[in-house]
């Protein structure tokens, strides 16, 4: 088969670049065809040797670094200017720029692997609060019912669609009335872990730790304050991004309990994931969320928000302890109760490999193969 792959773009290096990254493993021949690139980020790094193709918006000054979230309207143009024609299969990892409905030959396939439906588009938190200022709310309303028009007839083109997640296939029946075949993203890290180590005062440190960029949408406020409220050591990894005004009010705490420790390396991750008492999953919507499958297998339980991907992916009582309102009280009260729990690394460990990414490549492998014979 000649297959080609898209990304939205390739710039931060996150669980959706983690998708295409197994992805390039699994046809390692596929060039690789994305809106822009931005030399030296993470996620360029990842895939510098890899074959990238980028369109006509990639050439256009500052676009790839400011424009790209204002200038959202001209995603049409983008994806329509690539011609697939000559593939057998078209594999798309697809977020917020609505990569789906490209041009291609008769025979070619489409696979949609949905990350979710644009956040913004159908009214969920996003990272970034773009529409705080009522000019910029006005003109997000125009190109939003523009774009939403546009996202659906694109949706309408794809052949097959994945799905991330349970969730994630629900909103794409409800926005797209299309079904989904829901395939769990990889989740892969540098780690020889021990099945009989169970987590102890003496094999963990005394702090909690998230993992997310420095953005809006992620519950990294809840968590701040919860640990200004009680003391609580924690540790965010993660590089700031967008315009979280309220994130930034609480990093001027300066608080000696909270480390903002950056951007890390997978080895480093798997330290602080390993060493945690317990990681926290904050957000009220996530799409999937890869974070607490990473912490579970480095043997660590996860306190989680009930909501969203976290549902499928934390076992109540047995991986994690869930809180069911957005609030400093409902999560201090269950990290009350996960103190008391006596949960076990050699559970988390267990679960966490159902997810791992030689079951994700065979899962796709077989999809891919299979409506590329039965065709569409």
């Amino acid at each position: 088969m000649k297959v080609a792959l898209v990304h939205d773009y390739l710039n931060e290096f996150g669980g959706a670049e983690r998708v295409l990254l197994s992805l390039s493993e699994l046809y390692p021949d596929a060039p690789i065809y994305t809106a822009f690139y931005v030399k030296n980020s993470k996620a360029y790094e990842k895939f510098k040797d890899k074959k990238i193709v980028t369109s006509w918006v990639a050439h256009i000054p500052l676009f790839s670094t400011k424009l790209h979230s204002p200038l959202r309207f001209l995603a049409p143009l983008v994806w329509r200017r690539f011609d697939f024609k000559d593939f057998d299969v078209v594999i798309a990892s697809s977020g917020w720029y609505v990569t789906k409905g490209f041009k291609k030959g008769p025979k070619t396939v489409e696979i949609c692997y949905c990350h979710t439906p644009p956040r913004w588009l159908y009214g969920y938190k996003t990272s970034i609060e773009w529409q705080r200022f009522w000019p910029i709310k006005l003109y997000g309303k125009i190109v939003g019912a523009f774009m939403r028009s546009y996202d659906r007839e694109a949706a309408e083109l794809v052949d097959y669609f994945i799905a991330n997640s349970k969730e994630t296939a629900s909103r794409i029946k409800t926005f797209y009335d299309r079904d989904a075949t829901v395939i769990y993203p990889p989740v892969d890290l540098p780690i020889q872990a021990k099945e009989t180590r169970n987590k102890s005062q003496e094999t963990t440190e005394d702090y909690y730790l998230t993992v997310s960029r420095i953005v809006g949408g992620k519950g990294l406020d809840l968590a701040v304050r919860a640990a200004l409220q009680q003391g609580l050591k924690l540790k965010i990894v993660g590089a700031p991004a967008g315009y979280y005004t309220e994130f930034k009010k609480l990093n001027k705490e300066k608080a000696e309990n909270i480390e903002f420790v950056g951007f890390v390396s997978d080895e480093e991750l798997v330290g602080l994931y390993s060493n945690a008492k317990a990681f926290l999953a904050l957000a009220t919507d996530e799409d999937f969320g890869i974070t607490p499958v990473e912490a579970m297998l480095c043997g660590t339980p996860v306190i989680a928000y009930y909501g969203g991907g976290y549902k499928e992916t934390v076992i109540e009582g047995k991986t994690g302890i869930f809180f069911h309102q957005p609030t400093t009280e409902s999560l201090l009260d269950a990290i009350i109760r996960f103190e008391k729990a006596k949960l076990k690394a050699s559970d988390c460990i267990a679960w966490a490999k159902k997810f791992s990414k030689e079951r994700f490549k065979k899962q796709m492998s077989e999809f891919v193969l299979d409506r590329a014979i039965s065709g569409k």
